[in-house]
Order: C-alpha cells, then sequence, then structure tokens
C-alpha cells in the first residue's frame, strides 16, 4: 500500500530555512567605521582644505562667467524658491539640497580648475564640496528656522573642512590602487560614494545607516567615461561630479527615511559591483582611512588644465624664455616630442584628432602645450569656439607636430607613494635643425613638494575669480577672511555663504 500523502507535509518540508544574517562587505563596514569613529587631528590637513575650500570656491565663481554652464543650473521650474534651502554661491538661486547639491558640484568641476588626485584612478576630490556644502547650508538654514535637522547642529566652515578631509581621504584612498577608467567606468563614481558617507555623518545617521548609505551608492548606476574621450567628448565631463553629489545627497536622505542597504553589493557573485563592473576582481588598498590625502592633495595653480599636463605647460612657458633670447618664436618649431607618463599618453595625448569643442580642447596636451607656445598664455576662454587660441591657423599646425612617448620611469614616479610626481619634459627641434636642451618639469607648483611656493599664488587666483563678482569692500572682506584661519573657521557656514550670494 502507498504512504499517504498530505500537502501541508510537503510544503513545510520546502520551506526555506530562517534567514542567517548577510556579513557586510569589510570595504563598506571600514568606510562607515572611518566617518563614525575617526578623529582628524591632523592641523596640516585642516590647513591644506582651508586652501582648497577657498580654491573650489574661486573655481565655482569663474565657472558661471560661461553661458553654458549658468544654463544648466538654477531649479527645475524656473522661480522656484526652498525656503530654508541651500544657496547657491555667485547667484540667488535657494534649492533644496539634492539640486542643490548639482548645483554647486557643477559650478566647482565646470572649468577643470580645482585640485587634484593622481593614482591608479584619478579624480578631483574637492568636487565632493558640492555635496558637503549643500547639506551644511540646508541644516544651518532650516535648524535656525526651528527645524531639528543633524539633532540641531549648525555647522561652522571647519565642520566643513572636517568633511573635505573625510571626502577626500575616501576617494583618494580607493583610487590609490583601483583603476575604473579601465573598466570604462568615471571616477565620479568615487564622489559619489565619498559624498554618501560623509553627508550621512553630517545628517547625524547611524554606522548601520551609513553603511546602507555607502552600499546604496555602489548599487546605484555608474558614469561611464565615454564623455570624456573620443569621438564623444561633450559637455557632460563638466557638470558628472554635480551629478554624483546630487545623487549622493538623494541617496542619503532615501536611507534616512528607512530604506535599507545591500550588505554584499560589492562581493555577491554574479549580481555584485565586482563581477558586473570590475572585472571580478576585488578592490585592493595602500594605506588605512587617515588624512593622507588632503595632505598630499595637488592644486591646481597655474592654469586650467587636465592635471596630466600641467607639467608639460609648465616646460613650454619656460621654452618660451629662451626662443625669445635666440630671436625665435612658435612659427620656427620644427616638431616638439614630450616624454611623459602613461596616464598622460592614455588621457589627453591626442595629437591628430579634430578639435571639435571646448571639451576637445581642455583635454588635449598637445592643444595646451601649442596654445603655451604661441601666445604665452593657457587661459579658460582659450577653449572657447571661436576663441583666438581655437581659430590660430599657428596652433592647430604645431598642435600636430607635438608627439608624446612614455617614459617608464615617470610612469614608476607617478605611482610611487614617496614622490606622486606627474612628470613631462618636452625637446623642441626648430626648423633649422637647432635642437634645444629638453626641458623637464617633474612636480608642478601645487604639488606637495612646491605648497609654500603656491599659496601666495592660490590666494592670487582665489581673488582674480571672485572679482568679476562683488563690489570692492566685499572682495577685500572675503580675502581678509581668507587669509585669517581661526575666524574663518569659527565662522558658521550659512553666514559665510550669505557673503557669496548675489541678490
Amino acid at each position: 500500500m502507498s504512504a499517504s500523502f498530505t500537502t501541508g507535509s510537503a510544503l513545510r518540508s520546502g520551506a526555506p530555512p530562517p534567514a542567517v544574517p548577510q556579513t557586510w562587505d569589510k570595504e563598506i563596514t571600514d568606510v562607515a567605521e572611518y566617518i563614525h569613529k575617526y578623529k582628524i587631528d591632523s592641523e596640516v590637513a585642516f590647513d591644506t582644505a582651508r586652501w582648497v575650500f577657498l580654491d573650489t570656491l574661486g573655481c565655482g565663481l569663474k565657472a558661471l562667467e560661461f553661458e553654458q554652464c549658468k544654463n544648466i543650473l538654477g531649479p527645475v521650474v524656473p522661480g522656484t524658491v526652498v525656503p530654508n534651502g541651500t544657496r547657491v554661491p555667485g547667484t540667488n538661486y535657494q534649492l533644496d539640497p539634492v539640486l542643490g547639491a548639482f548645483n554647486i558640484g557643477a559650478m566647482i568641476r565646470w572649468l577643470d580648475f580645482n585640485d587634484c588626485w593622481l593614482a591608479a584612478e584619478w579624480g578631483h576630490p574637492s568636487d565632493n564640496l558640492g555635496a558637503i556644502l549643500a547639506v551644511a547650508d540646508w541644516v544651518n538654514r532650516t535648524n535656525r528656522a526651528g527645524g531639528n535637522l543633524a539633532n540641531g547642529k549648525i555647522f561652522t566652515v571647519r565642520d566643513v573642512l572636517e568633511g573635505m578631509i573625510k571626502a577626500h581621504e575616501i576617494q583618494g584612498c580607493m583610487a590609490l590602487e583601483n583603476s575604473f577608467n579601465k573598466v570604462g567606468l568615471d571616477h565620479v563614481v568615487l564622489v559619489k560614494v565619498a559624498s554618501t558617507a560623509v553627508v550621512a555623518g553630517m545628517l547625524g545617521l547611524t554606522e548601520a545607516q551609513t553603511r546602507d548609505a555607502v552600499s546604496q551608492a555602489w548599487v546605484d548606476g555608474q558614469s561611464m567615461r565615454t564623455y570624456r574621450h573620443s569621438p564623444n567628448t561633450m559637455s557632460r565631463k563638466s557638470w558628472a561630479a554635480g551629478d554624483a553629489c546630487e545623487k549622493a545627497v538623494n541617496l542619503v536622505l532615501k536611507v534616512q527615511r528607512g530604506e535599507a542597504g545591500l550588505p554584499t553589493v560589492l562581493s555577491t557573485p554574479t549580481w555584485g559591483f565586482y563581477d558586473v563592473n570590475f572585472g571580478g576582481k576585488p578592490f585592493k588598498f595602500q594605506r588605512a582611512y587617515g588624512s593622507y590625502v588632503m595632505e598630499n592633495v595637488l592644486f591646481k595653480v597655474s592654469w586650467p588644465a587636465e592635471f596630466h599636463s600641467q607639467t608639460a605647460i609648465e616646460a613650454a612657458k619656460r621654452l618660451n624664455v629662451k626662443l625669445r633670447e635666440m630671436g625665435k618664436t612658435a612659427a620656427d618649431i620644427e616638431s616638439v616630442v614630450n616624454r611623459t607618463h602613461e596616464a598622460c599618453i592614455r588621457i589627453i595625448d591626442k595629437q591628430f584628432k579634430a578639435m571639435d569643442n571646448f571639451a576637445d580642447r581642455d583635454h588635449c596636451v598637445q592643444y595646451m602645450v601649442a596654445t603655451m607656445f604661441v601666445f604665452d598664455r593657457l587661459v579658460a576662454t582659450d577653449y572657447s569656439d571661436g576663441s583666438e587660441a581655437a581659430t590660430s591657423p599657428l596652433v592647430e599646425s604645431l598642435r600636430q607636430k607635438i608627439s608624446c612617448v612614455e617614459d617608464p620611469q615617470f610612469t614608476a614616479d607617478y605611482h610611487d607613494p614617496a614622490k606622486r610626481t606627474i612628470a613631462n619634459a618636452l625637446t623642441v627641434t626648430l626648423k633649422d635643425g637647432t635642437v634645444l636642451e629638453e626641458e623637464v618639469v617633474e612636480a608642478p607648483l601645487g604639488h606637495r613638494l612646491r605648497r609654500d611656493e603656491a599659496k601666495p599664488e592660490i590666494l592670487k587666483k582665489y581673488k582674480e575669480h571672485i572679482a568679476p563678482h562683488f563690489d570692492a569692500s566685499r572682495i577685500e572682506k572675503l580675502t581678509k577672511l581668507a587669509s585669517d584661519a581661526k575666524t574663518l573657521e569659527n565662522m558658521e557656514i550659512d553666514k559665510y555663504v550669505d557673503l557669496y550670494i548675489k541678490n
């Protein structure tokens, strides 16, 4: 006789076992622990962060001189004003913190003139200020109006600097050994992750919620870097960091309202970030999180140019002096060889690529060096369509005579934690056969090795960027604050931002 059959019995036997709590990816728990438990005690980091803060705001104001940048700023619906919202420096906009983060992030990144970090992945850690400043300003204004965001905290400039140090550290340490560009992803993924972590801490989320938020940043759709490369180079590269800041703030606010995280978003087989986006390889780390990145960050002091070209442009400027002494000009140059590092070749070596737009020109080492040779200058407007440089037959002909060759030692020094140089060396051959002595520049102005030399130039750059926007008394006040670290750091951030607002 056959055994009796019971539907209920079969269902019970097939029931899934009780869920076992998942172990979080260590890469995520390390970030959350750093945000909540690590105390920044490096005054070198705070001093550097102050200069980065000023420089970054100045870069944002400079960008407002360009219509293409201004056209993407402001509220989604024209005329919308958010009570107690984020104020956007250099404008009269008052927006929700999500859109405020986009506006500020897009401004400060637009001209590729803010700070830089070069490693296996490159990027611009001050991009994170878009999210940090937007949230701090919004929190202060809301709390002054009776709100209780971030447990009622009123953020000072020093609080913002601390957030910047931690964002720099997260983005920079992840970039040291992990190349996102080699798998086609843009470096702004690290802006999104770093901003998410810092904003979560600022808004008073728990360490567990910070893990949730960071995991959401990793699972979020990641930007492809095709907009930085031929044939698709375009202006999106200038607002990609703003987009990352916007998404970071949005994700943190969702987690604050109860959205959960994804514990193994990186490591889970088939569907995790590593398998989908990173060739199945886990991240590698050179060092624990501290304040190393801010202490060693690179300032773009001299020219609004992609950082791998900075020393090449400086070498060209030095060579111009020699050419003048010889009674020669750029028109006498037959060819130029640029001995350089691998990253320069991979990103901005575009000897024969047509220069179709602003984005092509500011990411072409040949165009930037040729412009310096021809005009003895390189300014942001030199990249614009119809500009003197963009329409110069001499710039174009010389651009195609500049070739790049890799020096393996320059590449090794670029990755060496003790050096982190970004070397270029130009050898010029003249039409009469004369070969000028090679001009080598290893560390650009703004490198840690030239930091003290750079500070007066950073302040000069800041003053030049704010000058078109404000009257003499406002410029004097802002400049005085810039040189008074204690007063500036103790200032409440919304009061400081008010100094940049236009009515």
